[in-house]
């Protein structure tokens, strides 16, 4: 991550700093939201009491991101099931949004198709505001003496639209220096709109920066119309303070993202006196948007059925007595410490899991071996004649020739797969041994643990494969990230409640020739 950012950083300022020869960076050229001056000095641009008033944002917001998620959602299910599936369609997609948010664009200019004069007296203003003011769009305007309000907003660059909306003079009712109620409301509203169309589409694109600025419109208007209400007596803070809030509402209630988003938005602001409004907001604004539905990036994990598991364990581990033996997954394919090639291959082939226990003669847990490790060995052709059967498991002899380290690990993150593996019908007799390269340290849990204990494990310590053993440590099932879902925690509640009676045994092993080594081992289904 530390990497990442850097390079990211070190990015923008070769590339936005090319005009100066990498010479002294501006820190214009940057993502910011500007500097937010105090409007009095010694004093903070809002009143104690508005922080109800800010409270009240984060709601709107909450309820504006709660109708984005939900649209974008039921858009979502359709484009999965009309359009994903085939690469013409996607293209053919992006093609019909692409057309339609230029043809909006331009409209809405021109619909509004109203000239506003430039601010003339400037001369208490800041540079920065006096930098806003050249970038207004004069868009069917006469230049340099008027401007369109909503092509300000939509054919400037969204970090400007943001920072006019953040910092131009809110001055009055009738002040030709501000953005008006209307113009705000009529780029606000199909903005968001678009917004929800175009997440989703397959094209590399994000909200946060769709959303503060629909979220900068939102509280900038909310600012504007109390100052009409007030009729200018100054008893509200500027508009600049409340777009602030409106941008951070409308992101917290799409994202429902607090701590980092206050961290986020004080760092491009810069200006620590807005710590408490914006959590207020943000705190509304997620408890407001998590009384309809999830948040965004939530929404879009399930739609694409990641095994996400989320912090806390799901509520039916705690209404319900589940332990890990209920949830585990009890059909186990185990090989042994040396093990013959065409069971190994036959095991990678026939199916996909991605770490396999290995077990001794008696059943006893000795480690796991990944599916990278078993396929690279394959590859190398790691296996001998010898005969593995009179070979001491825990002994020091070796059956098979050892790969380094280093060889394991030089084709990392491409290891082969078991396509690449090619053995002739000879190899399938000879042995590897796993011993060298098994995890005999692998996290394991006793079949009786809670299903809280078994959830904590397995997220804590971002495990992928979890061997539940007996008090023997006799490996009895596996647990994988999808089992502990609530959706697979209420199939198994189901299971234990109403167990099949064609099973008559908990666990029952196959046979197997542990001698000669004819097949892997696997466990059989159970029920309850």
């Amino acid at each position: 991550v530390f990497f990442c950012s850097m390079m990211t950083l070190l990015t923008l300022y070769s590339v936005k700093n090319l005009d100066s020869w990498w010479g002294q960076a501006s820190t214009e050229k940057l993502f910011s939201f500007g500097e937010f001056a105090s409007l009095s000095e010694g004093e903070v641009n809002f009143s104690i009491w508005e922080l109800f008033l800010f409270s009240i944002i984060g709601c709107l917001g909450g309820l504006i991101g709660a109708c984005f998620n939900a649209t974008n959602e039921q858009i979502t299910i359709w484009r999965m099931r009309h359009v994903n599936h085939s690469k013409l369609r996607r293209f053919l997609e992006v093609l019909a949004v692409s057309w339609l948010v230029t043809t909006v664009s331009f409209l809405m200019p021109a619909v509004w198709g109203r000239c506003t004069e430039l601010p003339v007296d400037m001369e208490d203003w800041t540079e920065q505001e006096k930098e806003l003011v050249d970038a207004l769009v004069p868009y069917k305007c006469q230049a340099g003496k008027e401007y369109n309000e909503v092509a300000s907003l939509i054919f400037t660059d969204a970090d400007d639209a943001i920072k006019q909306l953040f910092h131009f003079r809110e001055a009055g009712e009738d002040d030709a220096s501000t953005f008006s109620s209307a113009a705000l409301f009529l780029f606000f509203m199909p903005y968001i709109s678009l917004a929800t169309l175009v997440y989703g589409i397959a094209v590399p694109s994000g909200l946060f920066v769709p959303s503060l600025l629909s979220g900068a419109a939102f509280g900038r208007l909310c600012g504007h119309l109390l100052h009409k209400l007030d009729h200018t007596q100054g008893t509200f803070a500027d508009s600049g303070s409340y777009a602030l809030m409106g941008a951070a509402a409308v992101l917290g209630g799409m994202a429902r993202m607090t701590i980092s988003l206050t961290v986020i938005l004080l760092e491009a602001t810069g200006d620590m006196q807005y710590v408490l409004p914006l959590m207020l907001t943000l705190m509304c604004a997620r408890f407001t948007g998590n009384v309809f539905n999830e948040g965004l990036y939530d929404i879009h994990i399930h739609l694409k059925r990641v095994p996400f598991l989320e912090q806390d364990a799901p509520e039916i581990c705690e209404h319900h007595e589940i332990v890990a033996n209920q949830v585990m997954a009890s059909d186990v394919k185990c090989i042994r410490p040396v093990e013959r090639v065409g069971v190994i291959h036959d095991l990678l082939s026939s199916y996909g899991h991605s770490n396999f226990p290995i077990i001794d003669e008696h059943g006893t847990l000795y480690g796991t071996a990944s599916r990278n490790i078993l396929a690279t060995l394959l590859k190398h052709r790691a296996f001998s004649k010898s005969e593995g059967s009179t070979v001491n498991p825990l002994g020091p002899k070796r059956v098979s020739p050892l790969l380094t380290y280093q060889e394991i690990e030089s084709v990392y993150p491409r290891y082969p797969t078991i396509q690449d593996c090619r053995l002739a019908p000879e190899d399938r007799s000879c042995f590897i041994d796993l011993r060298p390269y098994a995890n005999t340290a692998a996290y394991t849990i006793n079949e009786t643990a809670s299903c809280q204990r078994t959830y904590r494990l397995f997220r804590t310590m971002g495990l992928r494969f979890l061997s539940v053993c007996n008090h023997e440590n006799k490996i009895v099932g596996v647990i994988t990230r999808k089992d502990l879902l609530p959706e697979a925690l209420l199939e198994s509640l189901i299971r234990v409640r109403r167990p099949d009676p064609d099973y008559t045994s908990r666990f029952e092993e196959n046979d197997a020739d542990f001698g000669g080594g004819t097949g892997a081992i696997a466990l059989n289904d159970r029920a309850g």
